[in-house]
């Protein structure tokens, strides 16, 4: 038996390793090229000090100059000691550069291109081999033939041998002049995982808000709750411009009716389409919904939307236990004539 440890880096980059049973985690770091800065092996020193956000584990022995009792009981580990017992997620005070370590690249071929609408574009990628990554992370995709890349959350779910993206169709830009004309079987690149935004244990209600094509990474969020079981209640706000903008609606709504427990709320902002609630996604979000603060919200959209909904908060006089955002700013650089 092995567990899938994930080993996210102070910055940004998150490398998903394999811990065979009874095997430490540096012992499995160091095995696959990774070094967890260390310096004892023997639970002494304290330099491998991590933080474990999610898995249960065993500690074999650590020095209370090493790592205290309370420090252990919120969370902190040695990784030298620290023998999974479930799949865990581990937080690395420390580079990926420091660790001898860096993004993975990984290679796929375009299964297809969807177009969702006038403005999104689904693109499906099979994966040479499945890349671990957290619900909600990105990776850096390259444009076959324009010698760069654009970063894309997945909206797949984890360890799935193909992946998908749903991306704006910007006029002028690089991918999307690409994905207009791009044909099955083409070569592509993915260099990742990557990004602080990714879904924490759930153990208290959700509030999560999505703009436009920042559904994405909660259409993998939504995938792996549906995959594990979810006993806390989840409300998705999905708030874009115009009706037609309301991509992969279908797919949320079967994976919400999957989980239980999960309200979709939409929200158009267009003045000319009839919807149900209109306007801006911080016209609707009351104090209740975030539950008197025992809540955790994630948003990703772009970056006006995200600051509008933190200054919303502070008008609330609310502040949820915890708050993970992610903002994506268009990338129009246009595509060589």
């Amino acid at each position: 038996m092995s567990y899938s440890i994930a080993l996210n880096f102070e910055d940004g980059v998150t490398r998903v390793i394999d811990c065979d049973e009874d095997e430490k985690v540096t012992d499995a770091a160091f095995r696959q090229r990774i070094n967890i800065p260390m310096d004892c092996r023997d639970g002494v020193c304290g330099t491998c000090k991590c933080f474990a956000e999610k898995g249960e584990y065993e500690l074999e022995f650590y020095m209370d100059e090493a790592m205290t009792e309370e420090e252990a009981e919120e969370g902190y580990v040695l990784t030298c000691q620290m023998i999974p017992e479930s799949d865990c997620v581990i937080r690395v005070p420390a580079s990926s550069l420091v660790c001898k370590t860096g993004a993975e690249t990984l290679g796929g071929t375009v299964a297809g291109v969807d177009v969702l609408s006038e403005t999104s574009f689904g693109l499906r990628v099979t994966l040479d081999r499945p890349m671990g990554f957290l619900p909600g992370q990105y990776v850096n995709v390259s444009v076959p033939g324009a010698g760069v890349h654009r970063s894309y959350s997945f909206s797949s779910a984890p360890g799935a041998t193909e992946a998908s993206f749903l991306i704006r169709n910007l006029p002028g830009g690089v991918m999307s002049g690409y994905l207009a004309q791009a044909d099955a079987g083409d070569r592509l690149e993915l260099t990742g995982p990557m990004g602080a935004f990714y879904l924490r244990p759930v153990e208290r209600p959700q509030l999560w808000l999505a703009g436009g094509t920042g559904l994405a990474p909660f259409l993998s969020m939504l995938e792996q709750l549906a995959a594990q079981g979810c006993d806390q209640p989840v409300t998705l706000y999905y708030a874009v411009t115009r009706a037609a903008d309301l991509v992969e609606l279908e797919r949320v709504k079967a994976l919400a009716e999957r989980i239980g427990g999960v309200e979709v709320i939409t929200i158009l902002a267009a003045e000319e389409d009839a919807h149900e609630r209109k306007g801006f996604v911080t016209d609707h979000i009351s104090a209740g919904d975030l539950n008197e603060g025992d809540c955790d919200v994630y948003l990703c959209g772009p970056p006006p939307m995200v600051e509008a909904v933190r200054k919303h908060f502070a008008t609330l006089g609310v502040e949820p236990a915890s708050f993970h955002y992610e903002k994506f700013a268009p990338t129009e650089t246009a595509a060589a004539a």
